[in-house]
């Protein structure tokens, strides 16, 4: 049921235009710090020690990290430097390690650690290394991190952003019925995502693939939505598209698969010649990820559909 799949979307190593602009801006000014202190390389015993093992990025000095002694208590400077360090990892795909750094910070009070940690747990569990208890452990963990973040701080966008991812994935372990009330709520926190930030491209491409997964979903399982429910959730392909070219106009060319989707909903449209230009953009799009990869591969295979 769509409810619990539509935001397998989301790339493990995707950065939103906003949160690759927040790393570029941290690492900037993380820069500036280190290069006044002439720090070079340090790092405390505790809790970071895990970190040596980082590739150098231009010649850039780590700063020192104090150990916090309270998780509930992190100094300004300090929360600043983990975030910039944690974006870092993210961006690196280093996630094990991510993860370590930001579960000393599970029992605080900031969102900004909280939502980051739902993101690191649900990466986790899509390591195709990860065995299934441990990834549905993993994913009801990320579950947990991202309604906390929420709880902290409702009006962070990225907290509702994940949530919504997150509660998406926990729906393959969830009946039917939960599956798709959940659909609702996950609309519900998209929606309020955009809204708190119009510029986060990633946040309008998920609605978007929300809107597609229900306008393509089989008779069948239309009619078990209407047994269950009164009013089950509807989209159209129209709806779908107006959110995939939103996001392409927030954030131009930045995700393969928002591509391949605009190229899909002009297809099921019966558009060819809009979805040949999509689909052919999607195939000639930089293979850097795995991700990148597979799109490819299936934009390729729709093009030869279309003669």
């Amino acid at each position: 049921m769509a409810g619990g799949t539509i935001t397998r979307c989301v790339s493990r190593n995707l950065l939103s235009a906003s949160e690759a602009k927040a790393v570029r801006i941290r690492w900037t000014n993380q820069y500036k710090r280190t290069t006044l202190r002439k720090s070079t390389n340090v790092l405390t015993a505790g809790g970071a020690s895990f970190l040596l093992g980082l590739p150098a990025l231009s010649g850039l000095a780590y700063a020192a990290y104090r150990r916090v002694q309270s998780s509930s208590v992190v100094l300004a400077l300090e929360k600043e430097e983990l975030l910039e360090q944690a974006d870092y990892l993210y961006g690196c795909a280093e996630t094990e390690k991510l993860y370590q750094l930001l579960l000393q910070y599970k029992d605080g009070e900031d969102a900004e650690f909280l939502w980051r940690l739902a993101r690191a747990s649900r990466d986790l569990s899509l390591q195709p290394d990860t065995e299934a208890d441990r990834k549905k452990q993993l994913v009801f963990e990320a579950l947990e991190y991202a309604k906390k973040a929420l709880e902290k701080d409702d009006k962070c966008f990225a907290a509702h952003k994940w949530y919504a991812i997150c509660l998406s994935d926990s729906g393959d372990y969830l009946g039917v019925k939960v599956k798709i009330g959940n659909s609702y709520i996950i609309r519900d926190h998209l929606e309020r995502a955009i809204q708190l930030n119009p510029k986060d491209a990633t946040s309008i491409h998920i609605l978007g693939y929300w809107c597609f997964a229900f306008a393509e979903l089989p008779w069948y399982q239309r009619k078990v939505a209407a047994v269950i429910f009164s009013s089950p959730p509807t989209s159209t392909y129209e709806e779908a598209l107006d959110f995939f070219l939103k996001a392409e106009e927030v954030d131009p060319n930045f995700y393969s698969k928002n591509l391949l989707m605009l190229g899909k909903t002009y297809m099921a449209m019966k558009d060819n010649q809009k979805a040949l230009l999509w689909l052919t953009k999607a195939k000639e799009y930089p293979t850097h990820t795995h991700e990148d990869k597979e799109v490819h591969k299936e934009a390729v295979d729709l093009l030869k559909k279309l003669g």
